[in-house]
């Protein structure tokens, strides 16, 4: 009823803004460096590549419409083999990361632990914000999303409550999710829009259930009392009139003075009016309908009867007269009348006029709520982006760095260069207060400018972020001064930075860029030995095999980093590498892949759209139906061979783009890869694309379990399942309660539930996980043998990874060599098998054991236990210092609560307290329910405090 009374207020339109799409216009005369390959098929595929782009502008990334073009015959240019060349050293840079970096992050992470536990209650949100900063440069989205939780848990002000919960809603996507709008309510005060909009500290009420959805009482009594007050706005029961126009109003005097201290000292001070039964009030912007509101107002100080015209009027009128308690109310009841964009736009120029905190709070919520559609329409971005528009904001208290440290990094992720990026950064950088604050700002002006190519204001910046302490900028400086061709100095910048800091791979990788040969290669090889998760390197190395012919070398050197950190500029190289090899098959597996990591990637240096890609080398392949896709998959699948996995069914939904059980799949191989993001817009997709109910409902309850909602996902499960019993509803429900610590009981009950599962239909990829899961519960249960059924069961329908479980269970019932030699059948079989070696070596003897281990750490560094495995061997052998070192090489790039605890119980029993406390602290920065470390905490801040008293 309400949403309806804005109708004539709406006289003009407002503009929608409009995502401009971007047009490569490029010169294809790349030149030629003569790849591998001769005539034939390679020739044709490539000269149709260079055709491509001779003759084709291609859609930006921007363009999320891209459709193949039709299949035409080539002009054939035999002179050209490659569509843009061969990549170039000189070409490629790493990356400056636009997030905070520390030297020493152990350091950092348990300095904003112990401020969070000593600060009061009431400035929590803002060390969580901070740590929210913080883990916005680490790998996990999970720490981000609940220190962004916590912020919003401490939260004070109606602001920073509308702001945080918006980005909650933001990181969970609901905005992409069919049948959802932007105000659409998630049932819990965290990120309710209602629950924002209520000032006060109640910590312990966010996961309430929120109150948006019951009827509210207020309309109702208004309506009742108004019925009575009109009765009595007679002649007779009043005492004097305001005239307005040729109207008069009539009212009672002392219910009038009792609105402000003005309109009694008008009505009862020494003023002419006082005196007067009749007053012309015709001057002052009211008209006598919005008066005779006021006069009921002076009643029953309420306005939820009064249609938003006359509500606006008394809002005005309450801020010329500072009627506190009308302008209060009038705010309010604007505020919960703001529904879409629409009524935004339109109420969002009053509430600023007016200063108006509540209806301005709400006309933010929509707009935040509505990102990123929302920042490209520019009459929103006009609300935020100039300084005027700032102080506009923070004039009614609504400008701050936590805003536009939202609204600059959904800018920075969907057009780093934009005129808009640039200006939503010098606005938080103009908020910034603290220094941490300011680091971040210059630093990510800094980033934008360099990407500009505007290396003066990048240098500037950069230098402003240094100058308040964040040392990683002197990349940036190095960088600028570079690009401004000043070589040698920003060598001399990287020398001394390595020299005064502890070294650290991306100090090395950065100084590579400033030299030349010999050196530069062993400063790429430093960086990797420090930090074996940085890229470029790699990158850097194979294009050099490639500069030297040797193809087959660049991929094995890809092959190095991809084995276990898989990222679509890494695959876009492999893929363009073995297309001048000839191996097409190769390459439109990477080709697909990396389009389900970015489905708008620009391949060939942003002048190719990915899928005409593969378009043009889907004709150079074998050509498989959909139930040959099936058994692609299950073969793949079983190899553990996840990036074939996901070109299969990249494949399959190619055919089939509505098929919800795929994009499933789709989902479960991107997260075991590690790439949450695109997981989750597989997981909405699955949802979206739901032809059931029950379906439905198992897909939401995906997403909320993966974004940390685990009794919601329960929810959904029990819900889908009292629809139709099904697989997945079941696996489901056991996957979310086997999460939390299981007794006997509770564990029968999962049992239970995925023995349910598994009489359900499905296909063997689920069962045999379904299978293996089950297996794992029996062996926690010491029901061996059933467990051993579950697993080999789970091995006869080709779930290799069944192997690792049937290991297990020989390693406890103390047949050792059996266990061993399961493991190795899953080595050979796999082709993902770095976690493979790594459970071997608890099979084995000390010496076969330290091999594997060493093998597991060169396929995939990121693994902790072998850290933690030898750290311990060398503490057993009194080496305590190496042991230390082992397990602070591995922290450098893999911030890890286990790690943490073990040097901090390292550093314990070597009685060097202040280490252990600071490990300690890290490691419950990163969780703080950690069992353990909370046990090894108290020890040394017990000894410290006996050495000081």
């Amino acid at each position: 009823m309400q949403h309806n009374l804005f109708t004539t207020m709406r006289s003009l339109k407002i503009m929608d803004g409009c995502k401009g799409t971007q047009v490569y216009a490029f010169n294809p005369s790349g030149p030629n460096t003569g790849g591998g390959g001769g005539g034939g098929v390679g020739d044709k595929l490539l000269n149709h590549l260079q055709d491509h782009l001779r003759v084709n502008s291609i859609r930006s990334k921007l363009n999320r419409g891209f459709q193949a073009p039709p299949n035409t015959a080539p002009n054939v240019v035999p002179e050209n083999l490659l569509p843009h060349g061969l990549p170039k050293t000189d070409l490629l840079e790493p990356r400056i990361e636009p997030c905070l970096k520390s030297v020493d992050f152990a350091e950092t992470l348990a300095d904003v632990y112990r401020r969070i536990e000593n600060c009061s209650q009431f400035e929590k949100y803002k060390v969580y914000l901070e740590q929210c900063v913080i883990f916005r440069g680490l790998s996990d989205p999970k720490l981000f999303r609940r220190s962004l939780r916590s912020a919003r848990q401490h939260a004070v002000d109606v602001h920073m409550k509308v702001v945080l919960a918006a980005w909650l809603r933001f990181e969970r996507r609901e905005d992409e999710l069919i049948g959802y709008s932007a105000m659409d309510c998630c049932g819990r005060n965290l990120e309710c829009p209602k629950a924002s909009l209520v000032s006060g500290y109640d910590p312990e009420s966010i996961y309430d259930s929120c109150s948006c959805s019951r009827t509210p009482r207020e309309e109702v009594d208004d309506e009742i009392l108004m019925g009575h007050e009109e009765c009595s706005t007679s002649e007779e029961d009043g005492d004097m009139s305001f005239c307005i126009g040729d109207e008069e109003v009539r009212c009672v005097r002392y219910n009038i003075a009792s609105l402000s201290r003005p309109f009694k000292a008008m009505l009862y001070g020494g003023f002419k009016e006082s005196r007067r039964e009749k007053i012309n009030f015709s001057q002052n912007g009211i008209s006598a309908e919005g008066m005779r509101a006021v006069v009921i107002f002076s009643r029953i100080k309420r306005v939820g009867s009064f249609d938003p015209h006359t509500v606006l009027e008394l809002l005005s009128l309450a801020n010329k007269f500072c009627c506190e308690e009308m302008k209060s109310a009038c705010d309010a009841h604007l505020a919960s009348l703001i529904c879409d964009m629409e009524d935004a736009m339109l109420l969002i120029e009053y509430g600023l006029e007016e200063t108006a905190y509540l209806l301005v709070a709400a006309c933010l919520q929509v707009f935040l709520r509505e990102l990123p559609s929302s920042i490209h329409t520019p009459n929103v971005m006009r609300i935020f982006c100039s300084s005027e528009a700032r102080e506009r904001l923070a004039m009614v208290g609504h400008a701050s760095f936590a805003l536009y440290y939202f609204l600059s990094q959904i800018a920075l992720d969907e057009d780093m260069k934009s005129n808009t990026t640039v200006m939503l950064l010098e606005r938080l950088q103009e908020c910034a207060v603290e220094s941490w604050q300011k680091q971040l700002a210059s630093h990510q002006l800094g980033v934008v400018m360099l990407e500009r190519k505007e290396y003066k204001d990048a240098q500037h910046w950069f230098e402003a972020a240094v100058e308040v302490g964040h040392v990683y900028s002197l990349v940036g400086i190095a960088r600028a001064k570079f690009k401004r061709g000043h070589k040698y100095s920003a060598y001399k910048q990287m020398n001394s930075l390595i020299s005064d800091y502890s070294p650290a791979g991306w100090m090395y990788q950065e100084r590579s860029m400033y030299c030349c040969g010999k050196e530069k290669m062993m400063d790429l090889k430093t960086a990797t030995d420090l930090d074996p998760t940085l890229s470029y390197p790699y990158k850097y190395r194979a294009v050099s095999l490639v500069e030297e012919n040797q193809l087959g070398a660049a991929i094995s050197e890809l092959n190095k980093i991809i084995g276990f950190k898989v990222s679509p500029d890494c695959l876009e190289l492999r893929a363009w590498f073995s297309i001048v090899l000839e191996d097409y098959e190769g390459a439109l597996r990477d080709v697909r892949a990396l389009l389900t990591l970015d489905p708008n990637y620009m391949m060939f240096d942003g002048k190719m759209h990915g899928d005409y890609l593969v378009e043009l080398l889907r004709p150079h392949v074998q050509q498989w139906s959909q139930a040959d896709c099936w058994m692609q998959l299950y073969d793949r699948w079983s190899s553990v061979d996840d990036i074939g996995s996901l070109a299969v069914v990249h494949h399959m939904l190619a055919n089939d783009p509505g098929k919800s059980l795929l994009r499933f799949r789709q989902s479960l191989l991107l997260l075991r890869l590690n790439c949450q993001k695109a997981a989750m817009r597989s997981l909405r997709l699955a949802r979206n694309y739901s032809t059931s109910e029950h379906e439905r409902l198992v897909y939401e309850g995906w997403i909320l379990y993966d974004t940390g909602h685990r009794e919601e996902a329960l929810a959904r499960a029990e819900e889908s399942i009292s629809i139709q019993r099904s697989f997945e509803a079941f696996f489901l429900k056991a996957y979310a309660l086997a999460d939390s610590s299981l007794n006997l009981e509770s564990s029968m009950y999962v049992i239970q539930l995925l023995e349910e599962a598994l009489r359900c239909p499905s296909d063997g990829l689920r069962k045999g996980q379904a299978l293996n899961n089950l297996g794992s519960v029996y062996v926690d249960c010491d029901k061996l043998d059933l467990a051993a059924d579950c697993y080999t069961s789970a091995l006869n329908i080709k779930h290799t990874r069944a192997h690792q479980g049937l290991a297990r269970v020989y390693h406890l019932k103390n047949q050792r060599k059996a266990a061993y030699d399961e493991m190795t059948r899953l080595i050979e079989k796999a082709q993902n098998n770095a976690s493979a070696y790594e459970k071997r070596s608890e099979y084995c003897d000390r010496d076969m054991a330290k091999s594997d281990l060493i093998m597991a750490t060169q396929l995939d560094p990121l693994r902790t236990y072998p850290y933690r495995y030898r750290a311990a061997v060398l503490m057993d052998d009194h080496k305590e210092n190496e042991a230390i070192t082992e397990l602070t090489r591995a922290i450098a790039f893999k911030l890890d609560v286990q790690l943490l605890h073990l040097r901090a119980a390292f550093h314990e029993s070597m009685g060097d307290y202040i280490s252990t406390t600071r490990d300690c602290e890290a490691a419950l920065c990163l969780d703080p329910s950690h069992a353990d470390t909370l046990e090894l905490y108290k020890k040394p801040r017990e000894q410290i405090n006996e050495q000081q008293n």
